[in-house]
């Protein structure tokens, strides 16, 4: 059997794009808007879909959240994804692995629409095979699985796109920037490099990830071991 071509995959906002408050600013907006008060630790939010954030965070009421989900998501497709930008050194890494001939996706918890209108937004649509996201804002994890999040199946679905029904956990990497990304990874048996540079929590990322790396140059470093180039 032929070994299988390696695959790396990237959550999107903290990992590949600083929203520079456009998620933490544009939820505290349109709680203010719609006259709920503002938790704190808004980076909390940034990862889970949005509505599973307000239900766990805020005091807003089940039949409101779309009222408050549908004042942020107007503002962050005006205002928001102005302010975003590609964090230092991912284009290079993307385009580097993309000549080493890995494939390459996104999985995102962002609903998957609006995830690949930002993506072809900032230019990086062709490094990747597909965009694997959430159904909308207001889909609500599956029963019995963790809360705040379905990245299990948003990963699951990216490799279904490629066809990568078994993937090998020595040629198969997720890269992610919240502990959803690390625990997603490992539901399907695979390693997690932890994005430092984005949302996680003080000691989030620790023991969920095989390493915890500070730039993209460090992380190709890690990228490395699991194609080709490296030494595994």
């Amino acid at each position: 059997m032929n070994p299988q071509t390696p695959v790396v995959l990237w959550d999107l906002d903290g990992t590949i794009l600083d929203p520079a408050g456009a998620i933490t600013e544009g939820i505290a907006d349109a709680l203010w808007t719609c006259g709920f008060p503002v938790p704190e630790n808004l980076e909390r939010f940034v990862g889970p879909p949005i509505g599973e954030s307000l239900r766990h965070f805020t005091e807003v009421p089940e039949d409101q959240i779309p009222q408050v989900i549908s004042v942020y998501r107007a503002g962050y497709l005006t205002e928001g994804l102005q302010r975003t930008r590609a964090y230092p050194g991912i284009e290079r890494e993307l385009g580097r692995l993309q000549r080493l001939g890995v494939r390459q996706a996104v999985a995102t918890q962002k609903p998957e629409r609006i995830a690949v209108q930002v993506v072809d937004r900032f230019g990086l649509s062709g490094y990747f095979e597909t965009i694997s996201g959430a159904a909308d804002d207001l889909a609500q994890p599956k029963k019995g699985h963790t809360a705040l999040h379905d990245k299990p199946e948003i990963i699951g679905e990216a490799l279904r796109r490629l066809d990568v029904s078994e993937p090998d956990p020595q040629r198969t990497v997720m890269i992610g920037d919240r502990s959803y990304d690390a625990e997603g990874a490992h539901a399907h048996g695979l390693d997690c490099i932890g994005a430092g540079w984005g949302f996680g929590q003080p000691g989030e990322l620790a023991e969920l990830c095989v390493a915890v790396v500070s730039s993209a140059a460090e992380l190709a470093a890690w990228t490395d071991r699991y194609n080709d180039s490296g030494e595994g």
